[in-house]
């Protein structure tokens, strides 16, 4: 589904990746663990299309089609989703209109009739129970108002509402308290297909308690260093990093 290869990138001026190798098969959970810095939200960012970060070598394949092309709304076509570690407040957007003209921009881009507004909210009813979402938030401006939580279980929703095939979770996890945590967690795993895929970015391990990666992976500056099961997340969280640093 998607190979990276010798993934080179900077912002202002600043390389912040160094040389990523990455593949995703259909189905698989990737995790991306890391200290702060490290190059994950940059690894996000360049997989959404983020016009501040420039690819300065390397080569990003999804499904077949070169990533790097395309404009950020040609890669949400093609079925990526990026969970963003601070979802923006969008006031006067409110969430049913914004939810409606992403679908509908999603499935003209598939050659499919726009969905109608009845059709539409039993989906987002639909949807929305599986994370947990007020029905009333609805009814707001995208984020207006929102806790924390809140935003975060909007994100998934989204998801949930997009189908993607490629989600991309960039620290979902921050800021959740344990019961946020976990309706988070499986509302993800709800709404997960067969092949549904996801790399999730994350500094701690109980976020992958709910999330189960197929295969971890540690980031330390601007490269992939270690790799392995599920395993690695537990004892990075026992160990931390250091221990990785001092083998490099």
């Amino acid at each position: 589904m998607l190979q990276i290869r010798n993934l080179h990138a900077s912002v202002g001026g600043k390389e912040i990746l160094k040389g990523i190798d990455l593949t995703v098969k259909p189905g698989e959970i990737h995790a991306l663990m890391g200290l702060n810095g490290a190059g994950k939200s940059t690894l996000s960012y360049v997989m959404a299309g983020h016009p501040a970060y420039t690819v300065t070598e390397g080569s990003v394949t999804y499904r077949g089609k070169d990533l790097l092309t395309m404009s950020p709304d040609e890669r949400a076509h093609e079925g990526i989703f990026l969970s963003f570690q601070q979802p923006v407040e969008i006031p006067g957007v409110m969430m049913f209109n914004f939810m409606r003209a992403a679908i509908n921009a999603k499935r003209k881009a598939s050659g499919q009739e726009p969905i109608g507004a009845s059709e539409f909210r039993t989906l987002m009813q639909e949807k929305r129970k599986l994370v947990g979402l007020d029905s009333r938030l609805a009814n707001r401006g995208v984020n207006e108002g929102f806790s924390g939580g809140e935003r975060k279980r909007n994100e998934i929703f989204q998801m949930a509402m997009l189908e993607p095939s490629l989600a991309i979770l960039d620290e979902t996890d921050s800021g959740l308290d344990v019961d946020a945590l976990r309706i988070v967690g499986e509302g993800f795993n709800r709404l997960r297909k067969e092949d549904t895929s996801a790399i999730v970015i994350t500094h701690y391990q109980r976020l992958l308690d709910y999330i189960r990666p197929d295969i971890v992976h540690v980031l330390i500056d601007g490269r992939i260093v270690k790799t392995g099961g599920p395993e690695l997340a537990t004892e990075i969280e026992q160990r931390g990093f250091d221990w990785i640093k001092e083998t490099l």
